[in-house]
């Protein structure tokens, strides 16, 4: 029951942290627009603010912004935070469920560092919360004056992290980590900027008094910031899926181009919504840099570089020590020749170091079974796909058959 409970439990709260981001970054992307849309009007001094108008679904939509604040208070406003809110939180929840609940299997990377679940999560957490730290420094310091400077200072820290990461947890929980670095700094600067100062405002309204103009600016340079990190992080929370994008030793680089990529496009689109024109070579310096990003995880698997023929097909290797196996997969019992059976032969060409399976560059979801301490370590998830569910093989597609199904049930039983 507890597999079944586990898996619906992380679906659920996956559904959730989806749903969620959605709406925040919709909304996100909604007054990105909405700000570069504005135009000046007569009521609204020049430099103060702007209008829009916007037609959608059968009707007119007359949109005004004040930069500070207007001369009254309306008696109806409408806040923009729970959509922050409930991402990063439904989205730290997944990573609890998922990565920290489940550390043999995908946080803990014995080849990468031999450490106990507990040390992880407190890694990961503090991580997250230093990285807020740096971030938020880096805004209030000097560099706040000068955008392309902090811009590059954010970048270093953003690949420094990455690269941090990389020496600790398993390839897919560092890039993982790194998106949710990145999300922690968009909700914390909705949380402890936008939210702060926009009620400081409106208290300076109630009161009578003028609103500082630099808490709009601030609130507004933070706003820029979520927007421009927001394709970053969509590629970092997907890459899980893609052992492609993470498994290379030099994934932090990978996770650099990402950055610029995603920001040159957010860039494109900013200006051009503000009537600057289309800066076409923002996409030449994207496709630049996933091309790059590419080329760099083909040249870190040597499978991948086969299958395109770059390299011939290497021999044998000669038997070498054990590979080091997680606490929990050493303390399981021996995977004995009749479960290997049946892996090696309905699994096992495509969860290997270098996948047999035509079209395949590496092991989906990085899961391997192509030894008895590999399948040992994935011993959950083989519970999970190809006994409590037919999911795996996908479709069925190597024949696996009740009997050999059952097979996997006795061993996963002795657990």
């Amino acid at each position: 029951m507890y597999p079944i409970l586990h898996e619906w439990g992380g679906f659920l709260i996956r559904w959730t942290h989806v749903v969620a981001a959605i709406a925040w970054i919709g909304a996100s992307f909604y007054f990105m627009h909405l700000d570069a849309s504005l135009r000046s009007i007569a009521a609204i001094p020049a430099g103060k603010g702007g209008e829009a108008w916007e037609v959608h679904g059968g009707g007119f939509y007359q949109v005004r912004k004040y930069l500070v604040a207007p001369d009254r208070m309306p008696d109806h406003l409408i806040w923009h935070k729970w959509q922050s809110y409930s991402t990063w939180l439904s989205g730290f929840a997944l990573l609890c469920w998922v990565y920290y609940g489940q550390a043999d299997l995908y946080l803990i990377d014995p080849a990468v560092r031999v450490i106990t679940p507990m040390t992880g999560a407190l890694v990961g957490i503090g991580a997250l919360a230093l990285g807020w730290l740096i971030y938020d420094r880096l805004n209030r310091s000097p560099l706040a004056n000068r955008p392309p400077l902090l811009a590059a200072a954010v970048f270093l820290t953003v690949v420094a992290f990455a690269y941090g990461f990389q020496q600790v947890f398993s390839g897919r929980a560092a890039m993982l980590h790194t998106g949710a670095l990145i999300a922690t700094w968009m909700t914390g600067n909705v949380f402890f900027v936008i939210m702060p100062n926009q009620r400081k405002a409106i208290a300076e309204l109630v009161a009578g008094r003028v609103p500082n103009p630099d808490w709009g600016k601030q609130a507004k340079n933070r706003s820029s910031h979520n927007n421009y990190l927001t394709l970053p992080v969509l590629f970092f929370m997907l890459s899980g899926h893609y052992p492609m994008a993470w498994s290379s030793p030099y994934s932090w680089g990978i996770v650099g181009l990402v950055v610029i990529a995603g920001g040159v496009v957010r860039h494109f689109f900013n200006v051009r919504n503000a009537g600057g024109g289309d800066r076409w070579w923002t996409w030449g310096v994207a496709a630049a840099c996933v091309a790059v990003a590419v080329a760099i995880s083909v040249a870190s698997n040597p499978a991948a570089r086969e299958r395109i023929g770059l390299t011939a097909a290497a021999p044998s290797p000669e038997p070498g020590p054990a590979p080091t196996v997680s606490l929990a997969a050493a303390r399981a019992p021996a995977v004995d020749d009749a479960v290997m059976a049946v892996i090696g032969t309905r699994c096992a060409m495509c969860h290997a170091a270098e996948p047999l399976w035509p079209d395949l560059g590496s092991a989906p979801k990085g899961v391997l079974l192509d030894s008895p301490e590999h399948v040992a370590r994935f011993a959950p998830a083989i519970r999970v796909q190809a006994v409590l569910t037919h999911a795996m093989p996908p479709n069925n597609v190597t024949d696996m058959q009740p009997e050999e199904r059952d097979e996997l049930a006795r061993w996963l039983a002795a657990r």
